[in-house]
């Protein structure tokens, strides 16, 4: 099975069929209902004041869901979340560490190793709108185009003696709008999303993918692109 059940990833239990737009929502929803509160986003390990980490993105402009994104944000504007702005909007893969224990040599030799064999561009489905204990986020699909790139991502990663990435079965893809600023009843979060459960899908081409230094700022992610490498 290319994804396993792993309790500390949300959904802890993989969909039945990860490439099915349709199962990979009702799953995602499904498995936000059982929450009873949200968490605070932020407190998250793993960052500290002035940490600052190397992470491969799928990175979209806001403009690539039409006017969803301003539209969804709105609905949840009277919770205590932070809405991702326009060049925030990304699809995490992976991190590969830190700064100060990522040689920048290490850097170039993992963008050498990634240009190899990728794999092929593709197209994302993003389907709205559910979320997590931390942030209101798309379900995506398919997932085994992401598994594929997930996996030569954290096998080039670690051939440059970095990582090591998360295990590609653990991954749950999906796409961030807005992250949790304190804990909350989720109640009221469903409340807020499901009206807009009914929202047409967007079709996402993914054809690169970008190795970035992150940061974190007043309630939101920034980063600087390192390189962008192309799919085939």
């Amino acid at each position: 099975m290319p994804f396993e059940p792993h309790l500390g990833a949300f959904p802890a239990v993989p969909p039945a069929d990860p490439d099915d737009p349709t199962i990979v929502a009702v799953h995602d929803w499904t498995a936000f209902e059982q929450i009873s509160e949200v968490t605070d986003h932020w407190q998250r390990p793993g960052w500290e004041p002035g940490t600052r980490a190397y992470y491969w993105l799928l990175t979209m402009p806001t403009a690539a869901f039409g006017n969803q994104i301003p539209q969804l944000q709105t609905a949840v504007s009277h919770l205590p979340y932070d809405p991702i702005p326009d060049g925030g909007i990304h699809l995490t893969l992976g991190r590969i560490g830190d700064t100060e224990n990522t040689p920048r040599r290490a850097v170039h030799a993992l963008l050498d190793d990634t240009r190899l064999r990728m794999p092929d561009a593709f197209d994302l489905t993003a389907i709205p709108i559910t979320a997590s204990k931390g942030a209101i986020r798309y379900s995506v699909a398919p997932w085994t185009p992401l598994l594929a790139l997930h996996t030569h991502l954290a096998q080039a990663t670690a051939a440059a003696g970095l990582g090591p990435m998360k295990p590609s079965s653990h991954l749950r893809p999906h796409i961030g709008i807005a992250y949790s600023s304190r804990r909350w009843p989720a109640t009221e979060v469903r409340t807020a999303l499901e009206p807009m459960r009914n929202l047409s899908p967007s079709t996402l081409h993914v054809n690169k993918v970008d190795l970035v230094l992150m940061r974190r700022e007043t309630g939101a992610y920034r980063w600087d692109t390192v390189a962008e490498v192309p799919l085939s």
